[in-house]
């Protein structure tokens, strides 16, 4: 993160607060999860076994760890693509995890399949986390969860700006905060609409999304609500390139966004994307699997052929701004020049889903 935005989301905590997790180096393993306990979890979607990694900060054997008395994890619920409910043990072992568990976790969630675990509380990458606190807490400080909910502000609603507002905080040790956190979340975050979307637009805040590794959430968490054929129009003013990671942004130029059976056969037979397992899962989940045409708008900064070698549509940012006037249209069903679209403002919000889709 920038300067900017650690200010802007943590306001006046000094900057020497905060300490950067190296996940490629600065991480410890508590331990593994062994091969057929991965395998039956998920359901034989994948054979390997799963470390339980943390940064070293965090576990009571080493010198950087061993002095802390208390983990304090503060984090959102809402639908995720990889856990089906984001936050509790994924903040530890993913957010402060190594490669080989975040490689592992994410490519086993994009091939059990998204439409399986979005929006779900029990998911067999949540088991994994799940057994990995059972099997493993002991050797870290204890955690205190506080885990919000929140949903976009009503227009009766003022909250200096922000377009969200806290609809529940769960707070305590154990699973049953995020479980009642997750319950809450899926009733306030999980939009089920009556019509499959031939149409939809969504806009990537320019502070937030300058990555499709990010951006691509807007793929995520409309994929369940776009019809077969449909299109889905992403305006994305300051995407500048694809991963976040610029290792991870190399292999996507490299092998583009592809359906799920071409990057697992890629996996198989090329040991650079082998290796990088979470690429390749991010390569699955921003594929449409050619049910629907994801058409990508960016600034200045990523060029045509750029987004168009990338396994995307190429949509001019200025004409798209001109027909969808993102301050004007509001979240859900408009009609822009006798076309009826559904849009949405933010896609980290939650998930949109056609009901007989989502269950």
């Amino acid at each position: 993160m920038e300067n900017g935005e650690i200010k802007r989301m943590f306001g006046a905590i000094p900057k020497e607060k905060f300490r950067v997790h190296n996940w490629r180096d600065e991480i410890t393993e508590l331990g593994r999860i062994e091969e057929k306990w991965v395998e039956n979890a998920c359901e034989g979607a994948v054979k390997y076994d799963w470390p339980v990694q943390v940064n070293k900060l965090l576990s009571k054997d080493t010198p950087e760890g061993g002095n802390f008395s208390l983990v304090l994890s503060i984090g959102q619920v809402v639908p995720h693509e990889v856990a089906g409910m984001a936050n509790h043990a994924k903040n530890i072992f993913i957010g402060t995890g190594g490669k080989e568990a975040i490689d592992k976790s994410h490519f086993a969630g994009a091939v059990y399949g998204m439409e399986r675990i979005m929006g779900r509380t029990d998911t067999p990458v949540r088991a994994l986390f799940d057994e990995g606190l059972r099997r493993f807490e002991p050797k870290m400080p204890p955690i205190l969860w506080a885990l919000t909910v929140a949903g976009e502000r009503k227009e009766t609603e003022i909250t200096e700006g922000s377009t969200q507002a806290v609809r529940g905080l769960f707070i305590g040790f154990g699973r049953e905060c995020f479980e009642k956190a997750a319950a809450l979340s899926r009733e306030i975050n999980v939009n089920v609409i009556n019509e499959p979307v031939n149409k939809a637009v969504v806009y990537l805040d320019p502070n937030e999304y300058r990555t499709t590794w990010l951006g691509n959430k807007a793929v995520y968490r409309t994929r369940m609500a776009i019809a077969d054929g449909g299109e889905l129009v992403i305006l994305a003013p300051a995407l500048e390139r694809f991963g976040e990671d610029l290792q991870v942004d190399a292999i996507i130029r490299k092998y583009g966004y592809r359906g799920a059976a071409e990057i697992i056969a890629e996996t198989a037979k090329n040991p650079e994307l082998g290796e990088n397992l979470s690429a390749a899962a991010h390569l699955i989940h921003g594929s449409s699997e050619g049910r629907f045409t994801i058409r990508y708008c960016p600034g200045e900064k990523l060029s045509r052929k750029e987004i168009e070698s990338a396994g995307f549509e190429y949509g001019d940012l200025n004409e798209a701004f001109a027909l969808y006037n993102f301050n004007k249209l509001k979240t859900g069903w408009n009609t822009v020049n006798g076309e009826r679209i559904f849009y949405i403002n933010n896609p980290a919000l939650g998930l949109w889903a056609n009901k007989g889709v989502f269950r």
